[in-house]
């Protein structure tokens, strides 16, 4: 009885295997779409994954792509029987944006983010993602964002008094030794804005001090450091693509990521867990709480205008701080790591950028950097926000590296995908339209859609600030939340975070560029990689983790020239 039970199990997987790879793509809609050709036909597993998701030929593939296909085609996903829509039409982007409910994100890629910060908002779907966007929604009014301001110019101050304790300690070094006295010192970029975010997203979404600027011992730190670092910093090999889809091989055969990632979290849902439940105890009995995420979502979650069957858990308030830790500490770190970067290419950018932030007065420079009157610095940064170039800097790294490179989306039933213009077929006719049936994948190409050529110019993937003063009228057709770009997504699943992250860009910006000039190492090169996101590594150091040496040096009033070209 249990071999007939064994061969009848065999057979259904069998039967299954056979129909999901032979039969349901043969009847897939997709495969009359044009596209490039498997690359391994023989052995069936010809995809063009990589070609698609590496930056370092992605854009080229893009183009490529759109010359010989148009703005819609076909790729091969992780094998040849597996069909994926890329498209750059901007009406059939918004149609997959904006139905949350017809095109979710795939169950492989909920199941790799739940594993480690759990099903808060980038995981949820449906009714449990709709019901935690309505609680959070308020937690990150404009209102709130701006009271945060002081947060993060505090910790930009912290920072750049950091590292210029760092140089000057080098340069005594070198003096006592008789050695050339550098005029700056080569810092990990990547490494201390991170450090620097972390601090910042501690204290706005937890109102708990790392400290991580000043060094890395904080338990709750290193908990978050650890399971970053091994769990999101590396490349994602074939043992994790095995567990994707059968996650009981970890738990049978655990490795050190597997060890990493559960001693992190017990520290992280333990500490969390107390400040929950230490938040609605003061809540509760009427003390006062502060403008932190976490005081403000659990009071939205508390309040009367929430119907009780509409609240979320303990659990799940939870997992949306870790949520929020990820995603604003890590993509605003290497957005502005990028930002950083670029300008050190870029010395003309540079220069001219210090010249218009150098045009503000600090108060904090006139009052010994008293950061108490958060008056001052409010409106400090409603003149920040208003400088025309800055705007332009920002808008441009979010444009042409933007820290996500792309998302999937899965549809939940069969559709027919709007076009602005005919899509030609592979038989050569045209059509208005993409038909594709349930359970098949839309590559979102954010990196693509930013730096096609044919809506943002010739030059697309170069880094050109003033192209913002003068748009081209294509991209005012674009979907995006920020900037018609899609960089912080569109649609009900955009970036909730968003003002937050610009206020930080900003911020930081300001502050460490009117305090220091940044110049590439001659010998070091930097190339990007994306591992979850898109990472700076050092070329011929990748197994060393993400870095962005740079040199890093005080600057002195007038030294490089403060009037533009």
């Amino acid at each position: 009885m249990d071999h007939i039970l064994v061969l009848a199990i065999l057979a259904s997987l069998f039967s299954w295997l056979v129909y999901s790879l032979f039969v349901r793509p043969r009847s897939s809609p997709l495969r009359g779409l044009p596209g490039p050709d498997p690359t391994m036909k023989f052995l069936g597993f010809g995809g063009h994954l990589n070609s698609h998701l590496n930056v370092m030929t992605s854009k080229r593939t893009h183009e490529e792509n759109v010359r010989k296909y148009g703005k819609s085609y076909r790729i091969k996903g992780i094998g040849n029987w597996e069909d994926r829509l890329i498209t750059t039409d901007p009406v059939a982007m918004a149609h997959v944006l904006n139905r949350t409910l017809d095109y979710e994100k795939p169950w492989q890629s909920r199941r790799v983010i739940t594993r480690l910060i759990g099903e808060g908002m980038l995981a949820a779907e449906g009714q449990v993602h709709k019901r935690m966007r309505r609680v959070g929604t308020p937690a990150f009014s404009i209102q709130n964002m701006r009271a945060l301001i002081p947060v993060v110019f505090s910790k930009a101050h912290e920072l750049k008094d950091k590292w210029t304790e760092i140089i000057k300690n080098e340069q005594s070094a070198a003096s006592e030794k008789g050695s050339v006295v550098p005029a700056g010192s080569v810092l990990d970029v990547c490494k201390w804005i991170s450090r620097a975010t972390f601090d910042v997203i501690g204290l706005a979404g937890f109102d708990y001090n790392f400290s991580a600027i000043q060094n890395e011992s904080n338990e709750l730190f290193l908990a978050y450091k650890e399971m970053f670092e091994v769990a999101v910093s590396q490349a994602v090999g074939f043992k994790e693509l095995v567990i994707i889809y059968f996650p009981w091989i970890e738990r049978i055969f655990p490795d050190y990521k597997t060890r990493t990632i559960k001693k992190s979290q017990e520290i992280i849902y333990r500490v969390g867990r107390e400040l929950v439940q230490d938040k609605k105890k003061r809540i509760m009995e009427g003390e006062r709480t502060g403008k932190d995420l976490l005081s403000l979502l659990l009071k939205s979650n508390m309040s009367k205008d929430i119907d009780p069957a509409q609240r979320i858990s303990d659990d799940d308030i939870l997992n949306n701080i870790n949520t929020f830790f990820f995603a604003g500490s890590d993509t605003s770190s290497l957005a502005l790591t990028w930002a950083i970067l670029i300008l050190a290419e870029h010395p003309h950018i540079q220069k001219r950028l210090r010249a218009e932030l150098l045009t503000i007065a600090n108060p904090t420079d006139a009052d010994g950097g008293d950061l108490s009157t958060s008056t001052s610095l409010h409106e400090l940064y409603a003149t920040i926000d208003e400088l025309p170039y800055l705007n332009n800097v920002v808008r441009e790294t979010l444009r042409v590296v933007p820290p996500v490179h792309s998302s999937l989306r899965m549809a939940t039933k069969d559709d027919e995908i709007p076009t602005a213009e005919a899509v030609r077929m592979r038989d050569g006719s045209l059509r208005w339209g993409i038909r594709i049936q349930k359970g098949e994948l839309v590559h979102i190409p954010v990196e693509s859609m930013n730096v096609d050529t044919g809506v943002w110019g010739k030059n697309a993937c170069e880094f050109v600030p003033e192209r913002w003063d003068n748009l081209p009228e294509a991209v005012l057709e674009q979907p995006g939340l920020y900037a018609n770009l899609l960089t912080f997504s569109a649609g009900p699943r955009s970036c909730i975070g968003m003002r937050f992250s610009i206020i930080e860009m900003k911020t930081f910006l300001y502050v460490l560029l009117t305090s220091f000039t940044f110049t590439r190492e001659p010998t070091v090169r930097i190339c990007p990689a994306n591992v979850v996101l898109t990472r700076p590594f050092v070329v011929g150091k990748y197994k060393e983790g993400s870095q962005c040496p740079l040199i890093v040096t005080p600057y002195v009033p007038g030294s490089d020239d403060a009037t533009v070209e």
